[in-house]
């Protein structure tokens, strides 16, 4: 009597982001050597690439192994748990790399429902340096990999002096104000000191 076979338990994938940070001084077709590794870790481990970017070269929060600018590059892809180490494995053997960071995004999706836009998954060589924010680059700040924006606020020593400046001009103008009431006493004084004199003489 033939029996009948289970059917294979459907194998739920899950879709991560990785912000990696290139050198500053790696040329456009290093960085896309890196990238090319990238896509091939990810498709040999059944994954789906489904966004690429190039946010180009940008100030980093802090200086990692002395450079102070770096390439931030972004993907987002759908994968099983082993892709995970295994793209961190290679990105970590890259001379090139001075930085990245994986974030879990969604889990239990079918992997044969994943659809992809070719228009996302090209990469873009960015010639100049961009200093303006964008809105890309929130959640890079959110894992401590770019800059925040500082506010200003005046500093207490500021206050103090300021206070300070005050409290002297305050005094200044005590000063003026005792030097003209002795100026006042002394034309008093002389004043009546001349009817005296004249008072002596007629005497």
């Amino acid at each position: 009597m033939a029996t009948a076979t289970a059917a294979p338990a459907k194998k739920w994938a899950r879709e991560y982001e990785t912000i990696y940070i290139l050198r500053h001084d790696v040329d456009n077709d290093v960085a896309e050597k890196v990238v090319d590794r990238a896509r091939d870790v990810i498709k040999r481990l059944d994954g789906t690439l489904t966004k690429l970017d190039n946010w180009g070269k940008r100030k980093l929060a802090y200086p990692i192994q002395k450079n102070s600018r770096g390439i931030f590059v972004y993907l987002k892809y759908v994968g099983f748990s082993d892709l995970v180490a295994e793209l961190e494995r290679n990105l970590r053997l890259l001379d090139e790399v001075v930085r990245f960071q994986t974030v879990l995004l969604e889990e239990d999706i079918d992997p044969a429902s994943v659809a992809v836009d070719p228009d996302e998954v090209q990469y873009l060589h960015v010639e100049e340096e961009e200093e303006a924010e964008d809105a890309d680059l929130e959640r890079a700040r959110s894992l401590g990999m770019a800059p925040r924006t500082q506010r200003e606020y005046p500093s207490d020593e500021a206050s103090e002096a300021k206070d300070d400046d005050d409290d002297d001009a305050g005094d200044d103008d005590a000063k003026t104000d005792a030097g003209d009431d002795d100026a006042k006493t002394d034309a008093g004084t002389d004043t009546e000191a001349a009817p005296d004199d004249d008072t002596k003489e007629k005497d």
